[in-house]
């Protein structure tokens, strides 16, 4: 640009020629002034001042001493940068500086009592499980979107699941999320994509069983144990244990039932499958990344009948005492470990209940709580009795 100056153009035509406008031409061509292009220093500079100018001594020491006199007399019992810019005498110590300029005086001077919040960083994917905290095993979420009604039809349920590590979502909308209905999708999902070694879910009764009967093994979790999965059930009222799932019923929400008009359940779904097919395409890359999942075999089938043996896991809070309820009863945990969380590990049939303390500020610190001998009723070992 200034080489087409100093040739005789004028800085109109420069600046309609670079696409620029009239003022870029005239600044680096004052820049250059009348001096060779190759000596002239072409670096940018920012527009800042090379000194930058602070609040005199005398001022920052009125600002100290009118903060103590007013921490001492005031009958407010304000003395903040606001207070000492309102009762700042200007008579005699001239005009009060900005109250952002008493704020950062105050702050450089050590003189803020209040204390800074510290945002730790998130812990990690289900901390609450060593394992899949570690990366070694994956764990599949699951959870209901509930609510929705089609226009002049039923209203829908969607029964919905997400891969922690491998991030992979599914989707199953229907006229109800039962049990009925969801222990088929479970098998199709892991036939799809192998078996996870932890399934989460929430405290429906369609996923743990009826709550009005103590020792109760629902459906869902004979299946997951047959699979080879332990079933994880999320504390009640916590839902940071489902935010990641939550996240994808949101954005379920927003792409699918949103975004189209569904005429009927049938529309609803193949929109839904066309979606889940898409997410599943456009994640191949951080599911390759993910853990290995174990696959079922060709032959297996589940039987409700079966003992449920293996482990099952309960995220809890302890109660004011200290207890946890779960499994129909409330266990004593301790009595020093009030309204926190615990991680409940029973093995069934006649295995033990182990209580681990959970901090989400110190996620790879669990120690155990306390042991307690458990055992399955026999009336309960059998679906059924």
């Amino acid at each position: 640009m200034v080489a087409a100056v100093h040739a005789g153009q004028s800085l109109r035509a420069v600046a309609r020629s670079f696409r620029v406008s009239l003022r870029t031409v005239q600044r680096w061509v004052a820049r250059a002034g009348q001096q060779r292009l190759d000596r002239v220093d072409w670096a940018d500079q920012a527009p800042i001042p090379h000194t930058v100018a602070r609040t005199a001594p005398d001022v920052e020491y009125h600002v100290l001493t009118l903060r103590q006199g007013l921490r001492d007399t005031s009958a407010l019992g304000e003395y903040g940068a606001v207070a000492i810019h309102r009762e700042w005498p200007a008579i005699t110590w001239g005009p009060p500086p900005a109250v952002r300029t008493i704020g950062r005086i105050l702050e450089r001077r050590g003189a803020l009592e209040g204390s800074r919040r510290i945002r730790r960083p998130a812990p990690p994917r289900g901390w609450y499980l060593p394992a899949v905290a570690a990366g070694t095993v994956d764990c599949d979420c699951f959870d209901s979107i509930e609510g929705l009604v089609l226009q002049g039809g039923p209203q829908i349920e969607v029964f919905t699941g997400l891969a922690l590590h491998a991030g992979l979502p599914d989707a199953w909308p229907s006229t109800g999320v039962t049990t009925a209905r969801v222990l088929p999708a479970l098998q199709g999902r892991w036939r799809a994509l192998g078996v996870p070694a932890f399934a989460q879910f929430d405290n429906a009764t369609c996923f743990q069983g009826p709550h009005q009967f103590a020792d109760v093994v629902g459906q869902v979790t004979r299946l997951c144990l047959q699979a080879g999965s332990v079933p994880v059930f999320a504390p009640v009222k916590d839902p940071s244990f489902q935010a990641a799932l939550e996240n994808f019923n949101g954005r379920w929400q927003a792409k699918v039932w949103h975004r189209f008009h569904h005429g009927s359940l049938r529309a609803l779904q193949a929109r839904s499958a066309a979606y889940i097919a898409a997410a599943w395409q456009r994640g191949t890359a951080r599911a390759a990344e993910a853990p290995a999942r174990r696959q079922l075999p060709a032959a297996w089938q589940f039987d409700p009948t079966l003992l449920p043996c293996g482990r099952l896991i309960y995220l809890r809070r302890t109660d004011d005492r200290g207890g946890v309820s779960l499994l129909g009863h409330v266990f004593p945990v301790d009595r020093h470990w009030l309204h926190r969380l615990v991680r409940a590990e029973v093995t069934l049939p006649g295995g033990p209940l182990r209580f681990f303390a959970l901090r989400r500020r110190t996620p790879e610190s669990q120690p155990l709580l306390r042991e307690v001998h458990y055992e399955l009723p026999e009336r309960r070992r059998v679906l059924g009795r």
